[in-house]
């Protein structure tokens, strides 16, 4: 990708793009607006689909010629078989789910490899936010007031970590970034969102 076309991209964007192997086959849970299948097309030639929930956003992926599909996806994924995609994207949707074990599992069924992003609720400037104003943070990643969050899961890159380890799941690759920067140093505190690559199994 060149470097004019790379300022209009944002970094998770461009963070995924760099994962996905040209050509191969994902499914994006929680597709938007469908910007990131598209730039994949672009870029990677992947066999993209999307799984959306809002009409207004799936309207948006239909004039960008993206596949997508009307469901919840935290109902399952039993019309896919096991492995029938090379990547499942949960990109900023994970922490939306009602049923975070039960969507990661299909997700690990359904992907060889599966890509998770999330904003980190433990950033620093959430930490001061909720320390000394006693308020719940509000953010670049966490943009959102209490009151209308779609966020129903408020997770940390170490509480992540740690339900990985427990459940024995593979962490290939992992990237934290603040804003436009990537960070290399303490990303729990540092580090406003996360993108992880994973695979296996999920054992409770």
């Amino acid at each position: 990708m060149n470097r004019d076309k790379k300022k209009n991209v944002r970094l998770d964007h461009q963070i995924i793009c760099d994962i996905i192997e040209p050509g191969t086959s994902v499914l994006d849970l929680g597709c938007g607006n469908g910007d990131l299948l598209a730039l994949l097309r672009q870029e990677k030639h992947v066999k993209g689909q999307g799984i959306e929930l809002k009409e207004s956003a799936i309207f948006e992926c239909v004039e960008k010629g993206i596949s997508v599909f009307h469901m919840d996806f935290d109902s399952g994924l039993s019309s896919y078989p096991d492995k029938s995609f090379d990547y499942v994207i949960l990109n900023q949707s994970l922490q939306e789910t009602l049923h975070v074990e039960f969507v990661l599992q299909e997700a690990l069924r359904v992907g060889k490899k599966v890509v998770v992003g999330f904003p980190n609720f433990a950033h620093l400037r959430a930490r001061i936010q909720l320390f000394f104003r006693g308020r719940t943070p509000v953010t670049n990643a966490l943009p959102y007031l209490w009151y209308n969050t779609p966020n129903l899961h408020f997770l940390s890159i170490s509480d992540f970590e740690r339900f990985m380890a427990e459940r024995k799941i593979k962490v290939i690759e992992r990237y934290y970034y603040c804003g436009s920067s990537v960070v290399r140093f303490l990303p729990n505190l540092f580090a406003m969102n996360a993108i992880y690559v994973i695979n296996g199994a999920l054992r409770a």
